[in-house]
């Protein structure tokens, strides 16, 4: 009777696969009912996710993850991870979702959902406050560029016509800038926004900015609408009342969505 342990284990099995997929789909109901929206993120991603001085996890994706778990109704639960595998943690069950200025891309997107953008960074050419001469990027043609030589930004002020400076990321690129070793930096305006909160007094200012952004979105499982739907309705909720706004100014001195 060969049949019956292999009509038994059909059975669990399809019963299995039945569970998988309704508690798949049903992630909110899940999360609605543990009180607790798991939240993968670095926590060594400053001003996105770090520890303070205290060693709080503080940052603003820390603060726009407890704003949407709150309008869902439950607490944010943080679980650190290093980037690596940070996005790989879904496929394990690890968390819910992962909240870490991740940026919308199709290939992403072909194994995972996101929600609507909510970080916007653009490519910004920076000069000293007082420099009259680069007003654009095809100003820079004969200037001296500080950037990361192997960056898309570096990419961009060598096809403007720049000589490049190599350097080892934003903080050395502004710093050749402020001394005069360079003539500008093309970066990320996020790194701009967040140098300048820090330091407002800092003699530099953005020339020009291209039209084209970089957006990043909340990340979750593919197959579970309901769960995307209510972050997409809480992002929209927070940014309606001020929330956002706020958090934004807070760590960067300007609304960073668009």
């Amino acid at each position: 009777m060969k049949w019956v342990p292999t009509l038994l284990a059909a059975a669990a099995f399809a019963q299995l696969v039945s569970f998988s997929a309704a508690f798949a789909g049903d992630n909110l109901a899940a999360v609605k009912s543990a009180g607790a929206l798991k939240i993968g993120t670095e926590g060594t991603y400053a001003p996105f996710t770090y520890h303070d001085e205290t060693g709080k996890l503080v940052g603003f994706d820390v603060e726009i993850g407890e704003a949407v778990a709150n309008k869902l109704g439950v607490k944010a639960e943080f679980l650190e991870g290093k980037w690596d595998g940070l996005i790989a943690g879904l496929d394990a069950n690890r968390y819910d979702t992962v909240i870490n200025q991740v940026g919308i891309t199709e290939e992403r997107k072909k194994k995972y959902d996101f929600s609507e953008p909510y970080i916007a960074s653009k490519a910004v050419l920076i000069v000293k406050t007082d420099n009259a001469d680069i007003k654009d990027f095809p100003d820079l043609k004969g200037k001296k560029s500080a950037q990361s030589l192997t960056s898309n930004f570096g990419k961009l002020a060598e096809a403007s016509g720049a000589e490049l400076v190599g350097t080892d990321g934003f903080d050395q690129s502004i710093q050749l800038v402020l001394t005069g070793r360079a003539d500008a930096t093309i970066n990320d305006s996020l790194s701009f926004l967040d140098f300048k909160k820090k330091k407002p007094d800092a003699p530099v200012k953005i020339a020009a900015e291209q039209a084209n952004a970089d957006y990043s979105g909340i990340i979750v499982r593919k197959g579970e609408p309901e769960l995307l739907e209510a972050i997409n309705k809480a992002l929209t909720e927070i940014k309606a009342d001020g929330t956002y706004d706020a958090i934004s100014q807070k760590y960067f001195g300007a609304d960073v969505s668009k």
